[in-house]
């Protein structure tokens, strides 16, 4: 009894800590949404004052018209859906193909194929051969030079062999009986059994490109082209070199650069924030099928 009690007590002191820690990574992580989420609310003179903090004073909701009726963020908006939808289609049909072709252990060169993805996870051509290259193929200032680059990352691609390994052969084997060959067994057997980590590696991939601001910066030229990054990165930098914390927008309009900062990227950031409930789900089984199994 004694021994039980103990190993109680030790359970529930483990779970009182843990459940603390969790509270607190969790109020680090969302405080400086909150602390934005307030301060884009809040009336202009209690910005300027520092009197806000984690609520809203005032309630104004002016810098979100402000934002909201701004041409360029829907033309921003637009393409940075655009790349999001476009560059994970192509990166998961190519990842998800390349993956099964490396989960064959009687493909040829499979040993050779697999130690030269993982090559690239060490050693990178850089930064400006890339360009070069992107530059080469005339991919500069276009659509393509956004998907394209990127469209496949080695360690996306080794945790989908390493889930596509785990499957089990016989399906495969029932699949040729059934007269499929490889492209059919792969879009009718392993696609529909591997929906977890597809939804896991489309999340990554979508973040990734929704958050990106490099290759924008590197390959694109005309801003009817920018994604939402970039618009948030010109707006924060004309913020920084400002000195003062008042700015003027469309003639007599003038507003706070912090709520009006804040305000953008609350508005940029909700759409990817929105779609995490949906795939948390498969987001966990995904990730943890794809890295423990050998």
């Amino acid at each position: 009894m004694v021994t039980l009690g103990r190993g109680r007590r030790r359970i529930s002191v483990f779970t009182v800590v843990n459940t603390l820690i969790m509270l607190l990574v969790a109020a680090v992580m969302l405080y400086p949404f909150v602390y934005m989420l307030a301060v884009s609310l809040s009336e202009d003179v209690y910005v300027m004052k520092g009197e806000v903090t984690l609520w809203p004073k005032g309630w104004n909701f002016r810098m979100y018209e402000l934002v909201l009726g701004d041409p360029k963020i829907w033309t921003s908006y637009r393409n940075t859906i655009l790349y999001t939808v476009l560059g994970t289609a192509i990166a998961m049909l190519v990842t998800s193909m390349g993956a099964y072709a490396l989960s064959r252990k009687d493909m040829t060169f499979h040993k050779g194929f697999t130690v030269l993805i993982v090559f690239t996870m060490f050693f990178g051509g850089g930064m400006i051969p890339t360009f070069l290259v992107v530059r080469s193929l005339g991919l500069v200032d276009t659509i393509w030079g956004m998907v394209l680059p990127g469209a496949v990352s080695t360690w996306n691609l080794i945790l989908m062999r390493t889930f596509f390994s785990g499957i089990p052969k016989e399906l495969e084997e029932s699949g040729r009986m059934d007269g499929l060959n490889d492209i059919g067994i792969f879009f009718r057997i392993i696609v529909p059994l591997s929906k977890p980590v597809f939804a896991t590696i489309s999340l990554f991939y979508a973040v990734g490109i929704w958050n990106n601001f490099l290759y924008p910066l590197l390959y694109l030229r005309s801003q009817e082209l920018f994604p939402l990054q970039v618009l948030l990165r010109n707006l924060v930098l004309a913020g920084s070199v400002s000195s003062g914390q008042v700015t003027q927008i469309g003639g007599d309009n003038l507003v706070v650069e912090d709520s009006l900062k804040y305000a953008t990227i609350m508005v940029s950031t909700l759409p990817i924030l929105i779609l995490y409930p949906f795939v948390q789900k498969y987001f966990v089984k995904g990730s943890m099928i794809g890295a423990v199994k050998g």
